[in-house]
């Protein structure tokens, strides 16, 4: 076991510096608060995915997949609530310009918006006639544009949603904030996961998840398109699932790989590992939250964490 791992299982302090936030390179120093330990905010789920911050309400939204639930942590009062079940298995979440609520439903196999009223809408079903394998993460860009990975992670099996037959690609689209047209971003991927932008949006950064081997790949964002697509990093046997850029760049990835590396990996600019934060469950997602936006929430398995960091979140994802 990990050093420092035994600590989920006891009510003894952590004492500081937390052992379980790993510094690899001088560039994840600064990143690290001292007086900052990994908290366990919430546990007893199936499969967490999907945080989203409100800072208008203090609380942050996640998804259940197995439980078909989306669920809301309180961060004054730290208690759970269940926002909305049925929700059609939702994966991946985020807010989009106005604030309203972004879902990917494996299960519904559609992108939604929740109204500020609680009403839904369907964003997205369908390409070119092709009903979608079902949305997975979802970000927004600056622009209001909506860009979402399509993977087919709800169709393998009746666990996350639906079992059924792919009847096309898997794909990252864009859906145009004004038109609501779906259009093809990158095409070039297996089974397309987590994205994010850099902070100018220079850069989209898309994982890929195949059966085999799993990669994260950096685009050059050319006239509103993604271009010239190549390797950011291969950590084999780890890999990345959801991801998200702290305003300097650097790119916090919710982390697989067994003992010493499951948690988050956060990589800089130039694709070196510069820091763990080790969980003693698989990380899916992540999120930057707080009044500072210097709060990572992660979404684990079973649980949710969170740690105060000296790295604040990019906005739109």
């Amino acid at each position: 076991m990990t050093q420092g791992q035994s600590r989920w299982e006891s009510s003894a302090p952590i004492r500081y510096p937390d052992p379980n936030i790993v510094v690899l390179d001088p560039r994840f120093q600064h990143l690290v608060v001292p007086m900052a330990a990994i908290e366990r905010i919430a546990t007893g789920f199936r499969f967490t995915e999907g945080p989203a911050y409100y800072g208008d309400g203090r609380y942050l939204l996640f998804s259940d997949i197995p439980n078909d639930a989306l669920l809301r942590w309180d961060e004054i009062t730290g208690a759970v609530a269940t926002l909305r079940n049925p929700a059609g298995y939702p994966d991946g979440n985020t807010r989009d310009r106005q604030g309203r609520l972004l879902s990917c439903e494996l299960g519904s196999r559609t992108l939604t918006r929740t109204e500020h009223d609680g009403s839904v809408t369907v964003l997205a079903d369908s390409f070119e006639g092709t009903r979608l394998t079902g949305p997975n993460d979802v970000i927004v860009k600056s622009d209001g544009s909506i860009w979402f990975s399509d993977n087919g992670a709800g169709i393998r099996g009746n666990y996350l949603g639906d079992k059924a037959k792919q009847e096309m690609p898997f794909r990252v689209y864009r859906l145009d904030p004004v038109t609501g047209a779906l259009t093809i971003a990158v095409g070039d991927m297996e089974r397309p996961n987590g994205l994010c932008f850099s902070p100018d949006e220079s850069r989209l950064y898309v994982v890929d998840t195949p059966s085999g081997t799993k990669t994260t790949h950096v685009y050059d964002m050319v006239d509103g398109k993604p271009v010239n697509g190549r390797l950011f990093f291969d950590d084999t046997p780890g890999f990345a699932d959801g991801i998200r850029c702290d305003t300097d760049g650097n790119v916090w990835c919710g982390f697989s790989g067994g003992p010493d590396h499951d948690g988050v990996a956060v990589f800089a600019p130039d694709g070196t590992l510069i820091g763990r934060i080790l969980l003693p469950e698989r990380c899916a997602n992540l999120c930057f939250g707080g009044r500072k936006r210097n709060r990572l929430f992660m979404t684990a398995s079973q649980s949710v964490y969170a740690l105060y960091v000296e790295a604040q979140g990019v906005a739109g994802g």
